[in-house]
């Protein structure tokens, strides 16, 4: 009853009533986003901006995206607070993705205060827009002016690294991240950030003093070069950590270290168990197959390192390394063209497709490759000698004989053209070709056609004849 009695005071225009109605309401559910937009809109109609704002902030905080809040507090804010009415215009900016104009919307917001608190929180946005529109540099300066100011947090420390990194700054982020420490943000975060940070640069002995993470504390054994203690602090951990990739990982590292080469491949198929395709099990294989002058398994595994970082054109090169060393492994051979391929080196991709099938002569992908392939450059003959072998395989695949009716017709071979178009009428019901294909076929028979030899062959003889 009170919810109709609110709405009818408000249809009545008994503003003050209504608000009333509509606030014992919000007691009861204040995770009413309705009732707390319509507290809004009578706070602005009765004039009490202050309570409206709250309202509207409120709202805010169930929904971030509520374009319709930001602009009501713009409303409110611009002409008595106009480093509020920037917040909230940037903000809604951000929502709409409209990076740009939000940056320039905080700007301006640092323009119209002066009290700490608040320029601390509009550069830590700002810092924030920069980053997230890829200009790390000034990201990077905002949250230099931020940790300034004696109001600051640790996070800022954090994304602070995380930006020197990006920019292959590591000597910049290790700098901040004693600055952290230094200024009392010495959170367990922090400091293993940092410890990893020291471990990346060779200095273990500092990490070791700084991480209470026991498989860290292992590594940092390990790069100190301290095996015996790394391989027993391993043994005690590896109930506890067995299910962690990271263990197995370091498992590797002292058996690679110690030369137990057959070991430490274990402890890598046992970590690549826990983190499928990752870039560090075909390292840590590359590696340890180089110590064992294997040099096939080791530009293998080279390329498919480099191949899941998106090192296209270098992952190809190993790959062609090794094929060098082995040309039967299919897989290598497949893995090859297909590359190439996506290259957009056609050509060359078209020979390892034909090596392929050297290898796996009914391999129906390569067969439409080079079929496909033979066909975009005219060599129709060639064409249908890979479609024919397709249809060897298979003499009930409609598309298969669609393109080698179409085959025939172009080398001008009746009889071959009708014989499979009219068995694409028996196999090819519910293509959307079908009904083209009866007419062709009509066309096709009362046409008298002379067998060609095909393009290729006419520029082979026009060759030989000079």
């Amino acid at each position: 009853m009170t919810l109709q009695l609110a709405e009818q005071y408000e249809d009545n225009e008994q503003y003050n009533e209504a608000y009333a109605e509509y606030k014992k309401l919000y007691a009861k559910n204040p995770k009413d986003l309705s009732i707390i937009e319509r507290l809004g809109h009578l706070a602005i109609v009765l004039n009490k901006k202050d309570d409206a704002a709250d309202y509207y902030s409120k709202i805010l905080e169930f929904d971030a995206t509520n374009t319709m809040a930001y602009e009501q507090l713009m409303d409110i804010y611009a002409a008595t607070d106009r480093y509020k009415y920037y917040v909230y215009r940037g903000n809604l900016h951000s929502v709409e993705q409209k990076l740009e104009h939000a940056i320039n919307d905080y700007k301006k917001a640092l323009l119209n205060t002066q009290e700490e608190k608040e320029m601390v929180h509009a550069r830590f946005v700002l810092a924030t827009l920069y980053e997230q529109a890829g200009q790390n540099m000034k990201a990077i300066d905002e949250y230099l002016k931020v940790i300034d100011y004696e109001d600051s947090h640790e996070e800022v420390y954090l994304k602070l690294a995380n930006l020197y990194l990006k920019e292959g700054a590591v000597s910049g982020a290790i700098d901040i991240l004693e600055r952290a420490i230094k200024h009392g943000f010495d959170s367990e975060n922090v400091k293993e950030n940092l410890a990893k940070l020291y471990l990346r640069e060779g200095m273990a002995d500092k990490a070791l003093e700084l991480t209470s993470d026991e498989l860290t504390k292992i590594q940092c054994l390990l790069e100190h070069g301290q095996t015996k203690e790394a391989f027993s602090a391993l043994e005690s951990a590896e109930k506890k950590y067995k299910n962690e990739s990271k263990f197995h990982s370091l498992r590797a590292q002292y058996y690679y270290t110690v030369e137990d080469y057959e070991k430490a491949l274990e402890s890598v198929n046992e970590f690549d168990k826990l983190e499928k395709n990752s870039p560090l099990s075909y390292q840590m294989r590359a590696l340890i197959y180089e110590n064992l002058n294997n040099e096939y398994n080791a530009h293998l595994n080279w390329g498919k390192y480099n191949l899941v970082r998106g090192n296209k054109d270098v992952a190809i090169n190993e790959f062609l390394n090794a094929y060098q060393l082995n040309g039967s492994d299919s897989n290598l051979v497949n893995t090859i063209a297909v590359l190439l391929e996506e290259t957009g080196d056609n050509n060359h991709a078209m020979e390892f497709y034909e090596k392929l099938i050297e290898l796996e002569p009914e391999n129906k992908t390569a067969l439409n490759k080079l079929a496909d392939f033979r066909g975009n450059i005219g060599d129709y003959k060639l064409q249908s000698e890979y479609l024919e072998r397709l249809y060897e395989l298979d003499k009930k695949d409609s598309i298969t004989i669609k393109k080698l009716a179409a085959a025939y017709e172009k080398l001008r071979n009746k009889p071959a053209a009708l014989e499979f178009y009219n068995l694409f009428l028996k196999f090819g019901k519910g293509d959307s070709d079908y009904e083209k294909i009866k007419q062709k076929i009509d066309k096709l028979s009362n046409t008298d056609m002379q067998e060609d030899e095909g393009l290729i062959d006419k520029i082979m003889k026009f060759f030989n004849k000079t």
